[in-house]
């Protein structure tokens, strides 16, 4: 990071009101990049809330129109936040929000998991917290306005997700559920809280129960039976999603026979080291053998957590003397249980003055106890460092050159998520992954996502079979999965599942992966002798942010 600091150009000045618009009209977005003054409450989930929100986008979208950039810097933040807007409005137009229901990153989730990330040092923190558990009532209630206004208009989710969405909801209202425990729980890091502020906190914690629970019986009663019961989006939309998580526009019916081509090379990569594992053995005979393997294992979630941080502590360590400059403020991450028992490993990034830092979550399913460090260990190197800790922390250090909009908001998945698989493979090239049981893991995860290639595109534009059983479809895609990965059956149906309900959102990973290395091989031929790995990652990075379509254009300059 340079010492010099920017001067905000008139786009700069654009990008940022934009983020200070999306914090007050997204409280729990501001919650996640570490805005605290919209804490105690929601944004308006209706109909008018999409609206004025769709208004605005269209009125900064001309701003930038007119605007005329001064350097490199304002022609990359011109193009990505041109290119975001955009899409976002195609989306709406496409009226995407009246369906927008899935089990992972809907408002259903989002409302609850504002939560997670709130402070809770001191009672003023809890007071807040009361204040916006007294809101969920109306954010699920502006919700469900605009899910009805859905119905009416025929633009209804799959079926699949409604019901799967109303199973979350019992969890979260039961009487061990979130909202009881999370207030029962409830204590600051000093002293007591008052108990007129305790009893808000459970009346508050009681009222979105029942705000929940009303939820749910809406799921039931009434979107349920107007559900549809296709999974698939079809290839219209499909390819709105595919550019709204990769920030490029790519060749469907080409990804999908690469993805084809990758998971067979992932499989025949596999293979040759279970016979390193084994001799002789099969895939599945060198993970039956590892899963035998109790030094390879973790008993309970204490364990997980104390290797999760072990691990990223020594990699932070030991990469922050060799092969990258680790600032201070990135050198800490810390390894978090989630609260919730919905599957899924996530990373949230820190706020834009690092006083809350990278955080890798792990939630853990229900009944799911032990855990093998084979398996898990490239996961901790793709949520932490090299992969989306080192990134995201990055874009957020490099405030001297970036504005808000670039460091805390830019990006897709396929940036992010892309960076992280070829974070995976570049720490098997530094020889982090040299136990071939390690690679296997590694090579686990990155069939696993070439798998989720194949069958996102193959299920939502019904592509035929491999097998030639007629179309792709949800019964097919379980078992395809199933064959492809090793992992617990819970964990796998609830990955189907959301990939049913997010689409584009499962290729992003891989395919942002092949445009990382794409972009980095082209980089390479223009440079000769003059190319340094060192160097391409430090650029790219440096960029903080971006659709890959964007990535592409400012590294070719």
């Amino acid at each position: 990071m340079t010492d010099e600091t920017r001067t905000p150009t008139q786009i700069d000045k654009i990008a940022d009101a934009w983020v200070d618009t999306l914090a007050e009209l997204e409280p729990t977005l501001a919650t996640y990049i570490g805005r605290s003054e919209y804490n105690d409450r929601f944004g308006d989930y209706s109909p008018a809330g999409q609206e004025r929100l769709v208004e605005e986008g269209r009125k900064t979208l001309a701003a930038l129109d007119a605007a005329t950039a001064d350097d490199d810097v304002d022609v990359v933040t011109k193009e990505d936040l041109s290119r975001e807007i955009q899409l976002e409005l195609d989306l709406h137009d496409a009226k995407w929000h009246l369906r927008d229901l899935n089990v992972i990153a809907s408002h259903a989730q989002n409302i609850r998991s504002a939560f997670d990330l709130m402070p809770t040092a001191t009672a003023d923190d809890w007071s807040v917290i009361a204040k916006r558990l007294g809101a969920v009532s109306g954010a699920v209630g502006g919700y469900i306005e605009t899910l009805r206004e859905g119905i009416a208009q025929g633009v209804v989710p799959a079926r699949r997700q409604v019901t799967e969405v109303a199973t979350q909801v019992a969890r979260y209202t039961a009487d061990s559920g979130f909202f009881a425990s999370f207030a029962a729980d409830a204590a600051p890091e000093e002293g007591q809280l008052p108990a007129s502020l305790a009893r808000d906190l459970a009346d508050n914690a009681n009222a979105a129960r029942v705000a929940y629970d009303e939820l749910a019986a809406f799921l039931t009663s009434e979107l349920a039976p107007a559900a549809s019961e296709k999974d698939a989006v079809g290839r219209e939309l499909y390819a709105l999603h595919s550019r709204r998580f990769l920030g490029a526009t790519i060749d469907l019916d080409e990804t999908y026979e690469w993805g084809v081509e990758e998971l067979a090379r992932m499989v025949a990569e596999q293979e040759s080291i279970a016979n390193e594992i084994k001799a002789g053995a099969s895939v599945e005979e060198a993970v039956a053998f590892l899963e035998q393997d109790t030094s390879r294992k973790l008993y309970g979630t204490e364990a997980l957590q104390k290797w999760m941080q072990e691990t990223s502590d020594r990699a932070v360590a030991e990469l922050g003397k060799t092969h990258f400059d680790i600032a201070e403020p990135i050198r800490k991450l810390e390894c978090m249980i989630a609260p919730t028992k919905e599957g899924g490993i996530y990373y949230t990034g820190p706020t834009d003055d690092f006083s809350r830092p990278g955080r890798m979550w792990w939630s853990v399913p229900e009944g799911v106890e032990d855990f093998d460090t084979w398996r898990e260990l490239t996961t901790v190197y793709h949520e932490g460092v090299p992969g989306h800790h080192l990134q995201i922390a990055q874009a957020v250090y490099n405030r001297a050159q970036l504005n808000t909009y670039r460091r805390l908001l830019g990006g897709t998945s396929g940036h992010a998520e892309g960076w992280a698989l070829y974070a995976e493979r570049l720490m098997e090239q530094l020889g982090y992954l040299s136990d071939p049981a390690d690679r296997l893991g590694m090579l686990d995860g990155q069939r696993m996502r070439a798998a989720r290639v194949v069958l996102d595109i193959g299920v939502h534009l019904e592509k035929p079979r491999p097998d030639g059983q007629g179309p792709w479809d949800a019964d097919f895609a379980l078992e395809f999965m199933l064959r492809n990965v090793n992992m617990p059956d819970e964990f796998v149906k609830f990955e189907v599942n959301r990939y049913l309900g997010w689409p584009g959102q499962a290729p992003s990973y891989k395919v942002g992966q092949r445009i990382w290395e794409q972009l980095r091989d082209e980089v390479a031929e223009r440079e000769g002798d003059a190319f340094s790995i060192k160097q391409f990652h430090k650029r790219a990075l440096d960029l903080g942010g971006v659709g890959l379509d964007t990535l592409r254009s400012a590294l070719s300059r």
